[in-house]
């Protein structure tokens, strides 16, 4: 079943439970499809688009909640957080960094990689193998740290 089915159904059953905060994240989830079948022309949505989307849309929250907690606005921050623990929840588990550091170890050695100016070569790779199962910043970070 795609990601854009599994939404649909997940509104109907909110909408039932009248679960209001489960509803408001599904269909700002569903948006996001929308806004990619229009933007692509029209064709199928595939569920790698969707996940990117729903990445996106995670980083985005992430990034939200810090901003309103440094302004003391915890109200939106919680708002927020009830959004990406929906979106979480269609999202495929995260490496841990221990896995993401091994992973770029491989990389590292079967580019050829010896510093940080060869980390162009190193962060293209990394992130096409592991941009859907872990963080970006997180692969950055690593990146750095293994290179330097």
């Amino acid at each position: 079943m795609s990601l854009v089915t599994i939404v649909n159904d997940g509104i109907k059953e909110a909408m039932k439970s009248r679960d209001e905060t489960r509803l408001r994240a599904l269909r700002n989830i569903k948006s996001a499809f929308l806004l990619l079948a229009t933007s692509e022309g029209g064709g199928d949505v595939t569920d790698d688009m969707c996940i990117k989307a729903l990445q996106k849309m995670a980083k985005q929250r992430r990034d939200s909640i810090d901003v309103f907690r440094q302004q003391g606005r915890v109200d939106l921050a919680e708002k927020e957080e009830e959004e990406l623990t929906v979106i979480d929840g269609f999202l495929p588990a995260q490496m841990g960094i221990e896995e993401v550091e091994a992973a770029i170890r491989n990389i590292i050695s079967s580019s050829g990689a010896q510093g940080m100016k060869d980390m162009g070569k190193v962060m293209p790779v990394a992130m096409k193998e592991l941009g859907t199962n872990a963080d970006g910043k997180v692969i950055s970070d690593a990146v750095k740290r293994l290179l330097a």
